[in-house]
């Protein structure tokens, strides 16, 4: 039986250390994967502040700025949400009072079920409602997961090149070269997600200015900015809104709104986005068609949760780069055998 190389084998044991953690930890995994990634984006701006100020004081300086910016997103929501919270009381109690209604209705001159269109809101309304309980269950857990993202946030800032060397070291020769490239388009993927979500909930807050003012419901501030943070929520999106409001719409009879919600908010404002502009920029970043980003970040959501996130696109990137590196290295050997046996006739 033919043996394992010598300087593969601590490769494979701290590769087998590695998923051992990682199905100890899976509760957690979400956190520490989100921080990670984005120590790894902000690495440039603590490498930057290292320059003038010491790397623990750099790395604490960067971890403080990354707190206050969540603190204060998380604050703002919460009194935005808090002091507007009658606008959407209303639209609920509106949409109640219609679905609940004895008298039949049609959309289009088609029958309307208000039993199925209620059960269905009902759903929607709990699969929110469930959304938040579930994140919000456990305040002792929440605080872990909040001290736990900051911890591994700021050591993996402070120690995350070191940790990278180390690593590189036990990764065999023969490996290095193609280890290297799949972790520089994994950098590539990471600084795409985090910089392209955020640019496309403040290009969702821009584009919806516009509509909601034309729509005619006022509070244009308010749905604009409810439009953005709901964008910012893996899963949920800024269709959510769109679609409560298309209900609304129909509930109180307002058919020309409905179609202009599906077509210029629903279409315009929150699918295109995601559909379109968010694969097309970081597929021109890792150099991947759209489509297949497309997939990895909603099938990554889908299984994985606030890890697939992340987990996703990376895991689609790194799987073609692996299958173009071993294409790239199958015909530099074809062409190198060609050769030889091309000098060995003549």
């Amino acid at each position: 039986m033919k043996q394992l190389p010598h300087d593969l084998l601590p490769f494979l044991l701290m590769s087998g250390i590695v998923v051992a953690t990682l199905i100890i930890f899976w509760k957690l995994l979400d956190v520490v994967v989100l921080s990670v990634s984005l120590a790894v984006v902000l690495s440039p701006l603590h490498a930057y502040c290292s320059r003038s100020l010491s790397r623990y004081f750099s790395a604490l300086l960067v971890t403080a700025l990354v707190a206050a910016i969540l603190l204060s997103a998380a604050i703002l929501s919460i009194s935005i949400l808090s002091s507007n919270q009658d606008i959407l009381t209303d639209n609920v109690n509106a949409i109640h009072g219609w679905v609940n209604a004895s008298s039949g209705s049609s959309v289009f001159g088609l029958p309307l079920d208000r039993t199925q269109v209620a059960a269905w809101f009902d759903k929607a309304e709990s699969f929110v409602i469930n959304y938040w309980n579930t994140i919000l269950a456990d305040p002792f857990l929440i605080a872990f997961k909040v001290f736990l993202f900051f911890l591994s946030f700021s050591i993996f800032l402070l120690h995350g090149r070191t940790i990278y060397d180390r690593i590189m070291e036990q990764v065999p020769v023969s490996l290095r070269g193609r280890v290297l490239t799949m972790s520089a388009v994994t950098v590539d993927t990471l600084y795409a997600i985090f910089i392209v979500h955020a640019g496309i909930s403040a290009l969702t807050f821009v584009i919806a200015l516009p509509f909601f003012y034309f729509l005619g419901y006022g509070h244009v501030l308010f749905y604009s900015f409810v439009c953005a943070l709901c964008e910012l929520i893996p899963v949920l999106g800024s269709s959510v809104l769109f679609i409560f409001l298309g209900i609304y719409a129909l509930a109180t009879g307002d058919i020309s709104r409905l179609l202009f919600i599906f077509f210029f908010g629903y279409i315009g404002v929150s699918a295109l986005p995601e559909i379109y502009i968010r694969p097309v920029f970081m597929g021109r970043r890792v150099k991947l068609h759209p489509l297949i980003m497309l997939v990895g970040f909603f099938g990554g959501v889908i299984t994985l949760g606030m890890a697939g996130f992340v987990l996703g696109p990376v895991f689609i990137v790194l799987l073609f780069t692996g299958y173009h590196l071993l294409i790239g290295e199958k015909r530099r050997q074809d062409n190198g055998s060609k050769g030889s046996g091309h000098r060995f006739e003549g």
